[in-house]
């Protein structure tokens, strides 16, 4: 049997799952682990229940131990150098003309490299900032070009709905969203109101996805004829998170009522809306899709 427990070594970053070596942790303790060829700092974030050692991957990377007094000081001076290396990435990037706009820093805990992350919207040469980083800090440098997305990540922010962003508050991972979702959620095909500070299509729209699709393949069409305990009416509106339909009856009343609760009137024609929105009509401008 192994222990395994989830460590992040960024903020928001993605979760690990780490063999334990049967070291007790507890959630919120910093450890010192091996990550491929890098000696890295993370913090614990969940701790699983014990399992078979047939099912762990083979490659699943160990923790080495606890972090000292020590490693946190050690940790604290990389802080230090990567807002050194804030200024000293502007300076460069004006000496050399370079479009880019740096998002974060950091440094790997044993000093082996030190990671720019920026955003550009063109492919930048960077090579002599490269060098003269390397010169500067005497490690090595790698420079990493990230998306918008990745960028709303790092940076954080307020999203529409007044709350912390949902990928700097507790996403780890980004999900495929498209265009479709929306449609199938009956939302407003507005840009500006289905998409993120990132100007991508907002990570929530997946949330409640799986729950419209399942309603929407069930549910009747709007205009059915149906009957149920109060009359016989046709459907004109959904409530798909209630799994409830609205039956508009003659009389011009309209009642919300569960699904199950009605049945397909057969002996009567259904009725088209007058008018009813078009939900594949879009901008011209907007894209069906956001791919990485």
């Amino acid at each position: 049997m192994a222990s395994i427990v989830g460590t992040i070594f960024r903020r928001n970053g993605n979760v690990y799952y780490l063999d334990c070596s049967d070291i007790i942790f507890t959630v919120g303790d910093k450890v010192i682990c091996r990550l491929e060829e890098v000696i890295e700092i993370g913090e614990i974030v969940s701790v699983s229940n014990r399992i078979s050692e047939d099912i762990i991957p083979s490659a699943t990377k160990k923790i080495i131990r606890k972090a000292t007094y020590y490693d946190m000081s050690v940790d604290e001076l990389n802080k230090a150098k990567e807002a050194e290396g804030y200024k000293k990435f502007e300076e460069l990037s004006k000496k050399y003309n370079l479009p880019m706009k740096l998002v974060d820093v950091h440094i790997i805990f044993d000093k082996s490299k030190m990671i720019f992350y920026f955003t550009s919207e063109k492919r930048v040469d960077f090579r002599e900032m490269v060098k003269e980083l390397a010169s500067y800090f005497k490690m090595r440098i790698e420079l990493r070009q990230i998306g918008v997305r990745d960028e709303a990540k790092i940076v954080g922010g307020l999203g529409p709905c007044g709350m912390n962003l949902c990928c700097k508050s507790f996403l780890t991972d980004f999900e495929s969203i498209s265009i479709k979702m929306a449609k199938d959620q009956n939302l407003p095909l507005n840009p500006l109101k289905i998409s993120g500070i990132c100007g991508r299509l907002m990570c929530c729209l997946k949330y409640e996805y799986e729950s419209y699709r399942d309603f929407v393949d069930n549910a009747p069409e709007r205009g059915m004829p149906v009957k149920c305990s109060y009359g016989k009416g046709f459907i004109c509106g959904y409530e798909p998170l209630k799994s409830n339909v609205i039956v508009e009856f003659e009389n011009e009343t309209r009642v919300s009522m569960p699904l199950d609760e009605i049945e397909i009137d057969t002996e009567r024609k259904m009725e088209i809306p007058e008018t009813e929105e078009n939900p594949d009509t879009l901008p011209d401008s907007f894209e069906d899709s956001y791919p990485e």
